[in-house]
């Protein structure tokens, strides 16, 4: 196994010192569906040196036409302490533990469905070369009353950008949510209340991206949960009001040799080095292709519109926040920690399958030698489609359907994700968009039934 000895002994010696009464194995599915089930300490040492195993057929994008075993691999790494019991157990006295895992055959060798496997793959390439991927997210999320009326979704709050709201429960909640993800090692950046009524950023430090991936998975049970036992509803949705910002998931990307930052050339204007222009310019050029799976939701294209923060155009740019790549600002005497942030993806996200197509995207650009266009620091929302056109400036994918067939033409994202899960998801949103069209909406019923 390729667990590392010391991480087992640890855990053995926790789950026995802590009286851990349930250790729970978390996956995801292909979508990026939390998956768990739990075992008890007596059952630990096999898992670590033989795996769990669980009817595969029973979890989206594994298998579902016939029966299907496969196993769990616990990743000792990753242990940690749950800092919440579980509201459905009578027993209340004993600790929770969770592990992530990875899928594999019962042979042990990786399992094609398995999104956390696939990210794997791509990192160990890049470490092969001596490369190191780390991301930071921005994760955006909305908190309503749990009873909100059917006329939609009910805001706790009125707040926009930074304001204090001290009386408000939705502070609480943030300080407790910043407080357990503390508990678990998870380190916070920032936190804030967004633009939008109700609607928080919390920022995650970035770190390498497996970690970050198994962290953004954590962070959005826990601030589903800390909501729910406050009788909140928090949810991920991109874009649940109208007329308001919708919640992006922006990706702060660095690359790393040792200790050397590739993104980082002080002579440069921009402290940009060539590494950096060509993984920038391997994004912008492989943007639409990978749109599916950073924004997978129907929904999703709801928040990528012409007029809010979100980007609706494949550019780049310094300080425009509507852009689709942005180079932040360094600090004076901090010119060695430039980085990249990619601003369309949203936080319903598969964490695993965007971290790996943004690394493949990025070195594609730096391993053919892409050219970067012309950044674009003017509003978009300002210039004709004509004109965008006649500067070479391409929209995103306008709906899940038009993202899906750009991703159904890509070699990049077949590489990148592997046939079983390029053909699945391909496959599975295409029933999604079916479903959707399939929907009189409340807009029909409002604008025609009364007029045609």
């Amino acid at each position: 196994m390729a667990h590392v000895e010391p991480h087992v002994d640890y855990v053995l010696q926790t789950v026995s010192e802590r009286d851990v009464g349930l250790i729970r194995m978390w996956f995801t599915d292909v979508v990026g569906q939390l998956k768990s089930f739990a075992i008890t300490p007596a059952e630990l040492e096999n898992a670590f040196a033989d795996g769990m195993g669980f009817d595969g057929s029973a979890v989206d994008g594994f298998s579902r036409t016939v029966e299907n075993d496969l196993l769990v691999q616990p990743d000792a790494s990753t242990f940690e302490l749950l800092p919440w019991t579980d509201r459905h157990r009578s027993d209340r006295s004993s600790t929770e533990a969770r592990m992530f895992c990875d899928v594999t055959e019962l042979d042990g060798t990786p399992h094609p469905g398995d999104p956390r496997q696939v990210l794997r793959r791509h990192l160990d390439a890049a470490g092969e070369r001596g490369l190191s991927f780390l991301v930071g997210p921005e994760m955006e999320f909305f908190y309503f009353a749990a009873d909100h009326a059917a006329a939609g979704p009910t805001p706790l709050d009125r707040g926009s950008y930074f304001d204090l709201t001290t009386s408000d429960i939705t502070s609480e909640l943030r300080k407790r949510t910043i407080h357990a993800l503390e508990i678990m090692g998870i380190p916070v950046e920032y936190s804030f209340h967004e633009d939008s009524p109700s609607q928080h950023e919390i920022d995650l430090r970035h770190t390498d991206a497996l970690s970050m991936a198994d962290n953004v998975m954590t962070f959005r049970l826990m601030v589903r949960e800390i909501a729910l036992e406050a009788g909140v509803q928090a949810t991920f949705m991109p874009k649940p009001l109208r007329d308001v910002q919708g919640s992006g998931m922006h990706i702060h990307l660095s690359l790393f040799d040792d200790d050397h930052n590739l993104f980082a050339d002080p002579s440069d204007p921009l402290q940009l080095s060539s590494t950096a222009r060509s993984f920038v310019a391997g994004l912008l050029r492989h943007a639409a292709e990978i749109t599916a799976v950073t924004n997978q939701l129907v929904n999703s294209y709801k928040r990528l519109v012409t007029g809010s923060e979100a980007p609706s155009y494949v550019t780049w740019a310094r300080a425009n926040r509507s852009a689709l790549v942005r180079v932040p600002p360094t600090r004076p005497g901090r010119e060695d920690s430039v980085r990249l942030e990619y601003r369309s993806p949203d936080p319903a996200c598969n964490p695993y399958l965007a971290f790996s197509l943004l690394l493949a995207a990025g070195m594609r650009g730096v391993d053919e030698g892409y050219e970067l266009p012309t950044r674009t620091d003017d509003d978009l929302s300002l210039v004709s489609d004509a004109e965008l056109a006649a500067r070479g400036i391409r929209p995103l994918p306008q709906s899940l359907a038009e993202a899906l067939d750009v991703m159904e033409s890509s070699e990049l994202v077949r590489e990148a994700l592997g046939d079983h899960i390029f053909t699945w998801f391909l496959r599975n949103k295409r029933t999604e968009w079916a479903e959707y069209r399939a929907q009189v909406t409340p807009f029909e019923l409002e604008r025609y039934l009364q007029t045609w």
